[in-house]
């Protein structure tokens, strides 16, 4: 293991070009969890490189050379030996142990309940992160942005790779129950759905146990790859799901509903912007600290979009709507309302905060 320690400690990181992120790096000691392929370790291995080299060393515990019990052993004496401040354990798991060193770093896709180190959450990229990969900022910005989703490393993948590349990737990181249950939500993407729901339709196709089922849909949401929605004033009532990025829809489906795709994409802007968020039947989502109310309606017209609203109007009322927002792939206006401001703005703009 001594061996091992000493070509970690004096192979040179290599990270290819580096795209804005909104999460970064500071002195602190953090835990950074994310999906597969989110770009923990990118991030990670730039911060490391505007250090001294000498001054840190890189593990990723899923070489299958690290065993956990060997690197116990040598771990604190070769960071004490070798006065290294910054230690970095990529794809950390629970058998290895701290030692003691200025800044610890850990990733995982699971969140563990580390009491000195900070969390830091990595998403696939948002929209605004996604343009650092752009060449133009136009229209065709965004349709690449339906095409490709929110993986970094898809701008690198050929086309016609992507879809299988996203599907390995799944299937390594996952066990079979969780790819079995992604498949599924991605075919429900944007519905009401639990895991009583899943278990029905997935008994019909193969033996399963409910309670391993329902272990591993929680794990799936724990770990961030599926995310929930809760209905308004009602916490108990079925949620929506949505998935960790639109790729997956694609990827993992042949069924096609842009609707509901545009709508996952609304979603995971709110998520990285921590906003908190409901939906209600015929409404998408309820922004009860704005007072307002999203609409995701990508082909929307002035005709369609006051059919909507005289079909939310009680809702309106009843919670005191100021704004009332229609999410377009292209149309933009305002209109007048008794209760509301309404407008229509596209997803480009709404995403970069310009509306």
């Amino acid at each position: 293991m001594e061996i091992l320690l000493e070509e970690f400690y004096k192979t040179d990181l290599i990270i290819e070009k580096f795209h804005y992120r909104k999460v970064f790096i500071d002195e602190k000691s953090y835990q950074m969890n994310g999906i597969s392929q989110s770009g923990k370790t990118k991030l990670l291995k730039k911060y490391l490189l505007s250090l001294k080299k000498s001054s840190y060393l890189y593990i990723d515990c899923a070489d299958i050379r690290v065993q956990p019990t060997e690197l116990n052993l040598h771990l604190a004496k070769f960071c004490n030996h070798n006065k290294i401040d910054v230690l970095v354990l990529d794809n950390y798991t629970p058998e290895i142990e701290f030692v003691n060193v200025s800044q610890l770093l850990i990733s995982s896709q699971i969140h563990y309940e580390i009491d000195f180190l900070e969390t830091l959450w990595l998403y696939p990229l948002d929209y605004e992160e996604f343009l650092a990969y752009e060449h133009k900022y136009d229209s065709s910005a965004l349709n690449h942005f339906f095409q490709l989703g929110g993986y970094p490393s898809m701008q690198k993948i050929n086309a016609d790779e992507r879809n299988i590349y996203i599907q390995k990737t799944l299937k390594y990181t996952l066990s079979e129950m969780e790819f079995d249950i992604l498949c599924f939500c991605a075919k429900v993407m944007a519905q009401k759905i639990s895991a009583f729901n899943i278990y029905e339709r997935l008994k019909n196709s193969r033996k399963i146990s409910k309670d391993k089922l329902y272990k591993s849909y929680e794990s799936l949401i724990a770990k961030n790859y599926i995310h929930q929605l809760a209905k308004v004033e009602h916490p108990k009532a079925t949620k929506k799901i949505y998935l960790c990025d639109i790729s997956l829809k694609s990827a993992l489906t042949t069924d096609k509903h842009f609707g509901r795709l545009f709508e996952n994409m609304i979603f995971l802007e709110l998520l990285k912007s921590d906003t908190a968020c409901f939906y209600e039947d015929g409404i998408d989502f309820y922004l009860p600290k704005r007072d307002e109310v999203l609409l995701g309606m990508p082909f929307a017209d002035e005709r369609t979009l006051f059919k909507k609203l005289e079909s939310i109007e009680a809702f309106i009322f009843t919670y005191q709507i100021k704004r009332v927002t229609a999410i377009t792939m292209n149309q933009e206006g305002s209109f007048t309302h008794p209760f509301s401001k309404v407008v229509m703005i596209p997803f480009d703009i709404w995403a970069l905060g310009d509306a």
